[in-house]
């Protein structure tokens, strides 16, 4: 209702309902319950009319047939809310048209919105210079003498900064009813996704579309980084990174964490339901990480801590003896498997074999052989040769599993464990043993000196052996052979006055107990020396010196004429130019046409959006599938521009897809194509299921052999070779740019840095200004600007240091300014803990301070590649100083120790999730910490062996340490 106020031109407006509303859209609506619309120079009338049957108030003016009309509406002081910057204005107006009038009348058929900004009240106080203009309004209906047109406006006030703001409404001549103000503006409202809480934000301006909004895991979730998500300025949540998840012990509900129930498990934080305790374990207490196993059941430590536990297994069945060769001492043993495995497929057995003599049992000792071997059996079966005869032999075959260790070793074996079986056997032959084998202990001129092995004889009671030694000369001549026949009572013999440089044909045999040959015998051939051996010996010996001397020579004259190159030449020496070279899309007038050149177009129709997996430096970055007719769907990576772009930002978006269209390789990430005439921009790329390589390497730290490491690095290193061959350099080669698949394929992507070499091979390109990613760039780079692919090869160093230390930040947390002081100074990154030696040396080639001293990318991938092609030159690990590797903080605690607490010590690691684990256990100081041996880390559940390896080398650095040391110290 409109009601005049006596005395003054002004009219005050009552709201018949409170005017702050709150709508689903996020639009937040806030009005004076009471808004003063004061008229100035001439009168706008209140007039009610009927529309559709229903009565309503309008505030009209209609002096078209004045001249000069200057009428002003002004509402009363609307106070801001702080962060509200921006607020839009809803208007409802009819006007009317002006070919209603007579045509002499100075009709109009707009008028003007304006706005003044205030501290304070001022009361009816009207001034119009105070008053700033904001939009004039046109009608988009006119209303005519037939029918009433209502037009609604939204209109925008922006940059708003004191405490309230006056709304004005200004009429020049023409003929308007102002129906309804709405003043609102819009708003993020408090909300909880994926478990993290945010706050009511109020929407930014059109210059900031995105607000990033920090917020809190719910209770009971966690979170490796702040959760933070994004307010558009429509007053939208969008992109929300960092999710959380409900710890160990917690399941998700709706919004909320809730303890798992007794009997019912979760082992890690994830947004995964609470399991139910596996097979032969209890859970007693609700909110349990796992369940423990039930008495006289154990689990592996290869076992996940979330699978079941197992019991023994029993004893092996019917264990056999079987005679195979009886003069060779060999026994066949089998047996069969246990009844009971104890629900455990990695059974395994074992032989001990123990000799009898006289009552009294021992070991059989190393002579014994077995046939595959004693241990580790997965056959029921064994040979066991080399046993003497007339012994009595007990065997004993031992079932073992995964969970033998923690009872089978405890039972005394007096008392067999349920999984042994026993079995006594004896073997009985007579003389004479075998001969095994002959061998010369000397040589001359004249003479040999031999001696030959027996098989083993009974301890007790057996005879003494002799011997028949025969020899000949080996001779073509066969009509007349001369014999030695020699009987000896020892297995060697020297035998002299032999023709020089002859060949001998010598048979041995023993003897039996009534002196006739028996048994084997075995014959060999030996020669005696010439006697111009020496003088061989002596002219040999002088012709290896003469090679070597000229070997040294050819070295020293190769290395004097390579140091006549250049320093640059050496690097950049002469070759073969590729057949393709990347051109750079900002040498076209118009960028567009170099995406046009480079990219396929794709129509929007064939994307289909499925889920935001990151925010861009211009975008959201969403997963999807591509259909295009004729091809089979894939999964694709869809970068998209913001809203309220400017054509700069398009360019520099679109040009990433004119670089990435000009490359196809194997390890380079894959343009699908791009969408640029539409009104959404878009660049789709192929799908890595895995992301960053960084990231994924954190996630899974320790689980990757070094093999398995070395692949990968071969994969990015051909993928800059192939890019260094396109006279192309990256600017910004870090794990963190390099992308994962599910087959662990690396692919090197984000090319936003990237700049083109020039065609000479000296070119570079020096730029005037930008950020430079320190930690992983060249000093050259760093100090002059100029980028080459040499200042990539440096940064494929630092990859191959982040890769083998499973994503560690490179110098840890070192300053910028600390890091480039530090290189300057020669230091360099200490190998990562279990890097192979081969690795680290080649990381510190890619680190060489004279660039044209580094290797080139197609070196990297010989070398690569011949590491893999020989696993063995993996195996020998680079020196590891946990002291340097694992920073240490710069306080000592009271106990001498460089940590005041457990928690501060697992920190500095990295390893703080598994603070609960150290205090569960009891470990709540830094002695205990120091006391720990391997076998004690994994009992408290440190079952990764990555994991495993970082928290048993730290303690050793803490036992070595004697004071506070950094890493310029060391």
């Amino acid at each position: 209702h409109f009601f005049p106020l006596r005395g003054l031109r002004c009219l005050l407006f009552f709201q018949s309902f409170l005017e702050i509303l709150y709508r689903t859209s996020s639009l937040l609506v806030f009005f004076a319950s009471k808004v003063l619309i004061c008229v100035v120079l001439f009168q706008w009338e209140v007039v009610q009319k009927t529309l559709n049957g229903s009565q309503f108030y309008a505030y009209s003016v209609c002096n078209v047939g004045e001249p000069e009309q200057d009428n002003w509406l002004r509402t009363t002081f609307i106070q801001r809310r702080p962060s509200a910057s921006r607020i839009f204005v809803e208007l409802q107006f009819i006007v009317r048209d002006c070919n209603s009038f007579d045509a002499s009348v100075p009709c109009k058929e707009t008028f003007n919105l304006f706005t003044s900004e205030s501290d304070a009240d001022v009361g009816t106080t009207f001034r119009k210079g105070q008053f700033k203009k904001v939009v004039t309004i046109a009608p988009d209906e006119i209303t005519s003498k037939n029918g009433m047109r209502i037009n609604t406006e939204t209109k925008v006030v922006d940059n708003l900064s004191r405490k309230g703001f006056y709304l004005a409404f200004q009429d020049i001549g023409a003929c308007v009813a102002l129906l309804s103000v709405k003043v609102y503006y819009k708003a993020c409202t408090a909300t909880v996704e994926s478990l993290a809480r945010f706050p009511e934000t109020v929407a930014g301006s059109e210059n900031q579309a995105l607000r990033e909004v920090k917020g809190e895991c719910v209770e009971n979730a966690q979170s490796e980084e702040v959760p933070r998500i994004y307010c558009t300025a429509d007053g939208e949540w969008v992109v929300q990174v960092g999710h959380c998840q409900c710890k160990p012990g917690y399941e998700k509900v709706g919004d909320t964490c809730q303890e798992c129930q007794p009997g019912f498990f979760k082992a890690a934080s994830s947004d995964g339901k609470c399991e139910p305790c596996p097979a032969n374990t209890q859970g007693l207490e609700a909110g349990a990480a796992f369940c423990p196993c039930m008495d006289g059941f154990y689990q592996a430590p290869t076992d996940p801590i979330t699978g079941p536990c197992s019991g023994l297994p029993t004893a092996p069945r019917d264990l056999v003896a079987t005679t195979t060769q009886l003069s060779a001492g060999k026994l066949l043993l089998s047996w069969s498997p246990p009844d009971d495995t104890g629900g455990r497929s990695d059974i395994t057995y074992s032989v001990e074999c123990q000799s009898c003599e006289g009552g009294a049992c021992r070991p059989c000792g190393e002579k014994i052989r077995y046939e595959p071997a004693s241990a580790g059996l997965t056959l029921t079966r064994v040979t066991v040769s080399e046993l003497d005869a007339h012994l009595n032999y007990t065997f004993i075959v031992e079932a073992h599993s995964g969970v033998s260790m923690f009872a089978g070793q405890a039972s005394a074996r007096a008392h067999k464990p349920p999984s042994t079986s026993a079995l006594t056997t004896s073997l009985h032959y007579t003389d004479p043993p075998k001969i095994t084998s002959m061998t010369v202990i000397e040589k001359s001129v004249t003479s040999l000196s031999l001696s030959w092995d027996v098989s083993p004889r009974p301890r007790l009671h057996a005879p003494p052996i002799r011997y028949e030694l025969t020899y000949r000369k080996k001779d073509d001549n066969l009509d007349v052979t001369t014999y030695t026949v020699l009987i000896l009572e020892k297995s060697s013999v020297q035998i002299s006055e032999l023709a020089p440089g002859t060949a001998y044909l010598f048979r041995v045999q023993a003897l039996s107990s009534d002196g006739s040959p028996g048994g084997s015998s075995i014959e060999e051939q030996y020669e005696t020396l010439h006697e111009s051996t020496s003088a061989s010996i002596l002219a040999a010996a002088v012709g290896g010196a003469v090679m070597l001397f000229i070997v040294v020579v050819v070295l020293f004259l190769k290395r004097n004429s390579h140091s006549r190159q250049g320093a640059e030449d050496n690097y950049f020496s002469k070759q073969l130019k590729p057949l393709k070279t990347y051109v750079d899309p900002h040498t076209y007038e118009d960028p567009n046409v170099a995406v046009l050149k480079f990219a396929t177009e794709i129509h929007p129709s064939h994307i289909t959006k499925q889920k935001v997996i990151g925010a861009g430096e211009f975008g959201e970055v969403y997963r999807g599938i591509l259909k295009v007719p004729g091809r089979k769907d894939v999964a694709v990576a869809i970068k998209t521009l913001k809203p309220g772009y400017t054509e700069k930002q398009r360019q520099d978006f679109l040009s990433e897809a004119s670089i990435m269209g000009q490359f196809t390789h194997q390890n380079i990430i894959r343009l699908e194509g791009v969408v640029t005439k539409f009104k959404h921009a878009m660049i789709v790329t192929e799908y890595m299921e895995n992301g960053a390589l960084d990231r994924y390497l954190k996630d899974h730290d320790g689980e990757f052999s070094s093999f398995q490491l070395v692949g990968m690095l071969r994969g990015i290193a051909a993928g800059m070779k192939y890019l260094s061959d396109m006279s192309y350099v990256h600017r910004d080669l870090a794990a963190r740019n390099i992308l994962v698949n599910n087959n662990l394929e690396c692919k090197v992507s984000d090319f936003g840095l990237s700049r083109v070499l020039e065609d000479d091979p000296e070119g570079t390109y020096t730029t005037s200004g930008g950020k430079i990613p320190i930690r992983w760039t060249a000093p050259e780079a760093i100090a002059y600007r100029k980028f080459t692919s040499a200042s990539d090869v440096w940064s494929f160093g630092i990859v191959m240091w982040e890769v083998m230390a499973f994503g560690e930040r490179p110098y840890w947390d070192m300053s910028n300014h600390e890091v480039m002081k530090a290189i300057n100074e020669a230091f360099r990154l200490p190998a990562p803990m279990d890097c192979p030696s081969a690795v680290y040396q080649l990381m510190l080639q890619c680190w060489l301070q004279d660039r044209s001293k580094r290797p080139r990318f197609g070196d990297i991938v010989s070398l690569l590649d011949k590491l893999l092609r020989s696993p063995d030159s993996l195996k020998t690990i680079a020196d590891f100083d946990p002291r340097v590797s694992i920073r240490l903080p710069s306080t000592s605690g009271s106990d001498g120790s460089p940590f005041r607490s457990v928690s501060e010590w697992l920190e500095s690691i990295k390893m703080s999730q598994y603070s609960e684990n150290f205090t569960c256990a009891g470990i709540i100081n830094m002695d205990q910490v120091l006391q720990m041996k391997n076998e004690d880390i994994k009992n408290i559940g440190v079952r990764l062996p990555g994991h495993l390896k970082r928290i048993a080398y730290s303690i050793l650095g803490l036992k070595d340490q004697t004071s506070t040391l950094s890493v310029f110290a060391v």
